[in-house]
């Protein structure tokens, strides 16, 4: 009976090493992934076509993590739309087989990319509208008062720093698909000494909240 909870089954062919080393990849990539709010399932059929020699179908994929053909299927949907694997036909079958990309440096690019074209924009937009619906007939913040300027200053805070994560991985993106590992590590190392030597934000900075009293 199929579950909804992966697990890695045996596959013969592989060494007690391989199996080892295999079942611990995929278990913590899809740990990790669900932690950044990508589903486990999803993560870990990705992790084990990543680490796959060969194509495999969908009911290889349901055998090995021992889920369901349902589960299997919306997910393989999910990673097809990421352009994190794609489908490829075999000589002989008329089966769907499923290869991940197995480059690192694309595979980040497609994670930067998807994630900011499904979660931040979504937000920023639906931000934009809220503050539309405050500010009725106003131009800005400025032209209301009381209550309603502090919570329009709030969603403008929100605003602001979902632009600088979508210019963040705008920026980021290009250095990530052309593989520039140093430039990477000298801008991450620019953001540490800028950090460093950045004075600590008030909390009246951090709260944005004009003319509001404890």
């Amino acid at each position: 009976m199929r579950t909804d909870e992966p697990s890695v089954a045996r596959k013969n062919s592989l060494s007690p090493r391989h199996q080892e080393a295999l079942e611990r990849f995929v278990l913590f990539w899809g740990e990790m992934a669900s932690n950044w709010g990508i589903n486990r399932t999803m993560a870990q059929i990705h992790a084990l076509l990543y680490a796959s020699e060969e194509p495999l179908d969908t009911d290889a994929i349901m055998e090995r993590l021992q889920i369901s053909r349902g589960n299997a299927n919306m997910n393989l949907r999910s990673l097809t739309n990421w352009d994190l694997i794609r489908k490829v036909h075999l000589p002989g079958s008329r089966k769907d087989y499923y290869v991940a990309e197995k480059d690192v440096w694309e595979i980040t690019a497609l994670i930067i990319r998807e994630r900011e074209r499904r979660e931040l924009r979504p937000v920023r937009q639906q931000l934009e509208e809220c503050r539309e619906i405050l500010l009725g007939d106003r131009r800005d913040c400025g032209a209301l008062t009381g209550a309603e300027q502090v919570f329009c200053t709030r969603i403008e805070n929100w605003m602001q720093l979902t632009e600088v994560f979508e210019g963040f991985s705008r920026a980021l993106l290009p250095f990530v698909q052309h593989r520039n590992v140093d430039l990477i590590k000298a801008l991450i190392a620019f953001a540490q000494r800028m950090h460093e030597d950045a004075p600590p934000a008030s909390s009246e900075e951090a709260e944005g909240d004009p003319g509001e009293t404890p």
